[in-house]
């Protein structure tokens, strides 16, 4: 008996040895919008979660501590507007072939979660699911094109092609993934497009994000925004001047004011060709500033002006953005435009998506969808990346041990490990 209490003893101090987290990042600033906090504190991450946010966490109390000292700690950053979904079928439109693979491009830049716009519509979206976002670290939801078989599939102008019923239900068998959806370049006479994705938005009780396509006689924006969306659905490309967001007296349109006074959300979207200094400087001259922002990410974005999403949050700072709303509008905003609460944010529990940024001073030129300078002082940089807790981008090896403290595990090479591939 007394042996066995002493056994039991042992590893109850065993156990009460073993650290309590897994993980802390300390010393850095912290912003996290939801949570209203915007001070230098430690984040402690256990089993994956956050677990503890506060003020002189013992680092003895970690397997590892990561110091994050003048850097700043925000949740996972969120980009609500990329394209990650090509599909396998070799007679689709070359133009499908502008998605990236979701993991080469989001933890670099502290995105943890991105959010398809629209590159699958309800019948291309079962291999979307199977074949990219199961398969991704980074976690995709996806807005689902009112077009049956999605952007690029040359059917974005046909009505037919638009089927809200059907939309709707395989948002409804996929929420999980499917946080709204998408209405984008259509080119028709009507409102056939944005109807259809309303309707389906309104059967699935979702939000849809509008690229608005081409002005005409009937289409215009004080329409759209006055009375066809809803309240919380999203016009993406505000800056885009395409459209007649900027009047040629250099103010804003009084549509997207009143369409702003609704509840419309307005997100930035850069990519290519929707993002224009001529047209976002008079707009945070006047105040009007993004509710989110997202890149529009694709294969003719991510080389030219948008970059990534740290070069996009740069331009919205250098104008004039204080960086803590710069945070918000890339984590906790876009969290609640697409109805995900648990996203964007460092609760306890929460899942540990976690960017830790630094913010460089000194000289940065940034460019607009025509590839035009405009000069900035400051420049977002990202650091470290977790994602569930583990590190999956670390620019500096602030998570690593120097080399001449690694245990390396010494092996000999044996010589060719894989069967030769030469004739």
């Amino acid at each position: 008996m007394r042996r066995t209490i002493v056994i039991l003893l042992s590893a109850a101090g065993l156990l009460a040895a073993q650290p309590a987290y897994d993980l802390v990042l300390k010393g850095g600033h912290v912003i996290d919008p939801k949570n209203h906090i915007d001070a230098v504190m430690d984040v402690a991450v256990s089993g994956g979660k956050i677990a503890r946010v506060a003020p002189g966490i013992p680092a003895a109390d970690a397997r590892q501590t990561v110091d994050a000292a003048g850097l700043y700690v925000t949740p996972g950053l969120i980009d609500i507007h990329a394209h990650v979904f090509e599909p396998c079928d070799l007679k689709a439109p070359a133009h499908a072939a502008l998605s990236v693979q979701p993991d080469a491009f989001s933890f670099r830049s502290g995105v943890t979660t991105m959010v398809d716009a629209g590159t699958s519509g309800w019948k291309t979206f079962p291999e979307f699911r199977e074949r990219i976002i199961r398969r991704s670290s980074t976690r995709v939801l996806a807005l689902l094109n009112i077009v049956g078989a999605g952007m690029g599939s040359g059917k974005e102008d046909d009505p037919a092609e638009m089927d809200p019923v059907k939309a709707a239900e395989t948002a409804k068998a996929n929420a999980d993934i499917i946080v709204g959806f998408k209405s984008a370049h259509y080119a028709g006479p009507g409102w056939e497009s944005v109807d259809n994705a309303v309707k389906a938005g309104r059967m699935a009780d979702m939000p849809v994000m509008i690229d608005f396509g081409q002005l005409n006689e009937v289409r215009n924006l004080d329409t759209l925004l006055r009375d066809k969306l809803r309240p919380g659905d999203i016009y993406t490309h505000c800056y885009s001047g395409h459209r007649e967001e900027l009047l040629d007296n250099n103010r804003v349109n009084p549509a997207m004011i009143a369409g702003r006074k609704r509840g419309i959300i307005f997100d930035l979207g850069h990519g290519s060709g929707s993002f224009y200094w001529y047209v976002a400087v008079p707009f945070f001259q006047q105040g009007f500033y993004p509710d989110s922002i997202s890149t529009d990410l694709h294969t003719g974005s991510m080389n030219g002006g948008m970059k990534d999403m740290t070069n996009v949050m740069s331009k919205v700072l250098n104008l004039g953005v204080p960086l803590a709303e710069v945070i918000r509008m890339s984590t906790w905003n876009p969290a609640q435009e697409i109805k995900k609460p648990q996203l964007g944010t460092l609760d306890v529990g929460a899942e540990a998506d976690i960017a830790v940024l630094r913010v460089d001073r000194g000289h940065y030129g940034f460019l607009d969808s025509t590839l035009a300078r405009k000069d900035g002082t400051r420049l977002i940089v990202c650091e470290l990346t977790l994602r569930k807790g583990a590190v999956a981008w670390d620019l500096n090896g602030r998570a690593s041990l120097d080399w001449q403290k690694y245990p390396y595990h010494r092996k000999k090479w044996t010589g060719q490990t894989a069967p030769s591939t030469a004739h």
